[in-house]
């Protein structure tokens, strides 16, 4: 075991979720901001156009004092520390005549040029220069011209407080949605960790299943998954431990054949009993033999139900390997052994498996059918259809002779469970002991049809 930790799930769906909320809120937050900025931009000239309406009527009388003209009036000696709000801005108002003398001039900015347009205006002013927000009109008569200033500097704090107050929310609502949501998280995988704790409850060889009631769509799912793997691990159990009896049943009867006839043979005088005695010591030998071997293949093909992969293969061409192989025992047997195939037969699956089925079908019927009769394996594409044939006795009959070279089936139909193992392994199914026409009998195994054939 390493000594890195495991991420869960509520974390990975924490960090994704909260991935995306800070995207969004850093979209919202610097929307937001720029929007302060400019609407408090927007206020600061709305504010300067106003005062501007408000002190136009008034100049230029009543912007001078005793009527004196071109006078200066400073605020800072006059109500300057009434200054306390903290959106206050101090602004400077120049009233000009239409030859362009200064008629008033009240505030710190210095008075811009003459010439300054008429609106809204930013000139630099001032040594050393600073930026300034002008708005200047005229007179209906055309007589003055007023112009009140704002400076730029502080127009920008002004829109830089204001943004910040607009921001500052989102900036602890960030932390505090995270909160509540990795414990809404936390809260909604609860019913995922009841699921896993039953799960770990589990107990496969009592086909034990999940049955609390599950009120959400995807784990209900899961459950079902969940419950037919149970299903099927069981029933897979019960074959197994089935056929481990079977198995083991058939062995000992060979084993123990086997020490009897050899302490016979070691026992008897040479002569014809000690040669019966050996001679039955090579049959259980062989039959003990063909039974691990059985047993060995059902290993092999519960592995590959596993671990291993199916892939694409030519059942037509693994017919004819498999008759290639047995056609010299078959013809020294007198049986005869063909094949019936219209060509290539393609699936996917597991090849090493079906030549073992196939093997163990014509195996068995050469094993039990009399000389001068003839075993046909036979392949149908279209029906997806896989056959051995053959005309031997029927049940109650003289049994044929051995096959020399064959070995005789097993008597608890072994071979066949072993052909059946690997017919479900591939989604086909095995059908035993098929009456046919001319007094035959057929073993199929019957795949399911290709998609377009559905």
């Amino acid at each position: 075991m390493t000594g890195s930790r495991t991420p869960t799930l509520a974390r990975h769906l924490l960090g994704w979720a909260l991935g995306a909320l800070v995207l969004v809120w850093g979209a919202f937050i610097w929307f937001g901001y720029t929007t302060g900025e400019h609407e408090a931009d927007e206020l600061t000239d709305g504010h300067l156009a106003s005062v501007s309406s408000l002190l136009l009527p008034l100049a230029p009388g009543g912007l001078e004092a005793d009527g004196m003209s071109a006078r200066r009036i400073n605020g800072t000696g006059t109500g300057s520390d009434l200054r306390a709000h903290d959106y206050q801005r101090s602004l400077t108002v120049v009233v000009w005549d239409r030859q362009g003398r200064v008629l008033s001039h009240i505030g710190d900015a210095p008075p811009p040029p003459f010439t300054v347009p008429e609106g809204f205006a930013s000139p630099l002013l001032g040594d050393p220069p600073q930026g300034w927000r002008t708005f200047s009109r005229w007179d209906d008569t055309h007589g003055f011209k007023l112009t009140v200033m704002a400076s730029l500097q502080e127009r920008d704090e002004l829109a830089a407080d204001i943004a910040d107050q607009v921001t500052q929310p989102g900036l602890w609502l960030l932390p505090v949605v995270a909160l509540f949501l990795g414990l809404a998280i936390h809260r909604g995988l609860r019913p995922l960790r009841a699921l896993a704790q039953q799960v770990h409850a589990l107990d496969p060889q009592k086909a034990q299943k999940v049955n609390a009631p599950v009120r959400f769509e995807e784990l209900a799912t899961t459950v079902d998954a969940i419950n037919r793997l149970v299903d099927r691990y069981h029933a897979v159990l019960t074959r197994e431990r089935a056929l481990a009896n079977e198995f083991a049943h058939e062995l000992r009867t060979p084993l123990a054949s086997i020490a009897l006839q050899a302490r016979v043979a070691q026992d008897a005088a040479p002569g014809s009993a000690q040669q019966q005695a050996l001679a039955r010591l090579g049959e259980d030998a062989l039959r003990a033999g063909d039974v691990l071997a059985h047993l060995l293949a059902l290993a092999r093909a519960s592995r590959a139900e596993l671990d291993e992969a199916a892939q694409a293969l030519d059942l037509d061409a693994l017919a004819r390997r498999v008759v290639a192989d047995f056609a010299p025992d078959a013809h020294a047997g007198g049986r005869e052994l063909g094949l019936t195939s219209p060509g290539p037969f393609l699936l996917s699956g597991h090849p090493v498996l079906l030549e073992l089925a196939l093997r163990n079908l014509v195996q068995n019927a050469l094993a039990h059918t009399p000389r001068g009769t003839r075993v046909e394996v036979e392949l149908d594409p279209v029906a997806q259809l896989l056959q051995v044939s053959d005309d031997g006795p029927r049940h109650g009959e003289t049994p044929a002779p051995p096959v020399p070279g064959v070995v005789q089936p097993l008597r608890l139909g072994l071979g066949h469970r072993v052909v059946e193992k690997v017919a479900a392994l591939h989604g086909a199914r095995f059908e035993p002991d098929v009456p046919l026409p001319e007094r035959r009998r057929g073993w199929r195994i019957r795949f399911s049809p290709l998609p377009d054939q559905v």
